[in-house]
């Protein structure tokens, strides 16, 4: 905690910044309309937390400097999602049950889709993607948002971090 109160506000705003471009690519109607991604909170919740994770996944391949800023994207989602919490109307009591069953929930997915997205296992991918974002066992179009992350990991790869760290991140196109 105090090694966070201690870290340059500039990694702390990179974090905010990449958790936007994550936040706004998320709410791409393509997702919803191409992929039939369904509009819950929940599945929104899903693309999020992978957009975010394969921004950590880019920065973490940068080394030190990189996984400080991925830090701070991690934490800008935590407080993100704890304030989604508390605009839905859960009081301060339930908000720490609350987060730690999202936590639980976040690191299983992160760890799903990491190991899948860094052994470009796009079968292994789509599978969780169904379970998790379609909740089914096989969803059509799941295969497609695999591809689509795999693209995204990609482009994210040969992207300099300097360039992201304004939160102009380029992704690729949502196709079905």
């Amino acid at each position: 905690m105090l090694k966070n109160l201690l870290r340059p506000r500039r990694t702390r705003d990179l974090g905010e910044a990449l958790y936007a471009a994550a936040v706004a690519q998320a709410r791409q109607p393509a997702f919803y309309t191409a992929l039939g991604v369904p509009d819950r909170i929940d599945a929104r919740f899903e693309l999020y937390t992978l957009h975010v994770l394969l921004l950590i996944l880019r920065l973490r391949d940068e080394g030190e400097r990189g996984a400080e800023v991925a830090q701070d994207l991690f934490d800008a989602y935590v407080s993100a999602l704890d304030h989604a919490l508390r605009e839905l109307g859960v009081g301060d009591i339930s908000v720490g049950k609350k987060m730690r069953k999202l936590g639980e929930a976040l690191y299983g997915r992160m760890t799903a889709y990491e190991k899948a997205l860094r052994a470009g296992e796009a079968e292994e991918l789509g599978a969780a993607l169904a379970r998790n974002v379609f909740e089914a066992d096989a969803a059509p179009t799941a295969p497609a948002l695999a591809a689509y992350a795999m693209a995204a990991r990609s482009r994210l790869a040969d992207q300099p971090v300097d360039a992201l760290g304004g939160g102009n991140v380029s992704w690729p196109e949502i196709t079905q």
